[in-house]
């Protein structure tokens, strides 16, 4: 399924067409819909959903042996033209005003990340990116801590405030001055 920038994709206490998984559920007429991978809030993408649990988990063992693989694109702020890969273990940042912020700590789980630059100008990057592992937040994280965050990204970008301004107000002008992109 074409998961649009936006949507959640587990189940929501605001019913059924809230998220994802309740919007395939109610579409095709499933008594449960298991999603194989899940993406962030305000990412687009390729969800896969199995009908039956067996499938689910055959799937998600196939991602975690690495016999699938996926690729993202990401506009990154900042300009660079060689292939990165970021390999740093990732954990809860306890610094962050944000308590599912994920970060780059000596004790975390390991994280690799391979960023790929396709074009850059005009302050931004776009870059093809492959996961080796799967941790929350990772791409956001290691792109931050490259010093590259994705643009617009409210946590992981200029100011992890930025995120709770948004719960707070929603999208605004100055968010706009500071984010550049909705999402």
């Amino acid at each position: 399924i074409h998961k649009p920038g936006e949507r959640l994709c587990h189940p929501s206490k605001d019913g059924p067409w809230a998220s994802l998984s309740g919007a395939v559920r109610e579409r095709f007429g499933l008594a449960a819909a298991h999603l194989v991978f899940r993406l962030d809030r305000e990412t687009s993408g390729v969800v896969i959903f199995a009908k039956q649990a067996e499938a689910a988990a055959r799937l998600q063992g196939a991602i975690q042996r690495r016999q699938v693989g996926k690729t993202y694109l990401a506009i990154m702020t900042g300009e660079f033209s060689a292939p990165v890969t970021v390999n740093q273990p990732l954990g809860p940042d306890e610094s962050s005003p944000v308590y599912c912020k994920t970060g780059v700590r000596p004790d975390g789980q390991a994280a690799v990340t391979h960023f790929a630059p396709l074009a850059s100008g005009g302050g931004f990057t776009l870059a093809r990116v492959t996961t080796e592992t799967g941790r929350m937040h990772q791409i956001r994280a290691h792109a931050q801590w490259l010093g590259h965050s994705l643009a617009g990204d409210k946590m992981y970008g200029p100011d992890a405030r930025c995120y709770l301004d948004f719960l707070d107000h929603g999208w605004t002008p100055a968010l706009a001055e500071k984010l550049l992109l909705r999402r």
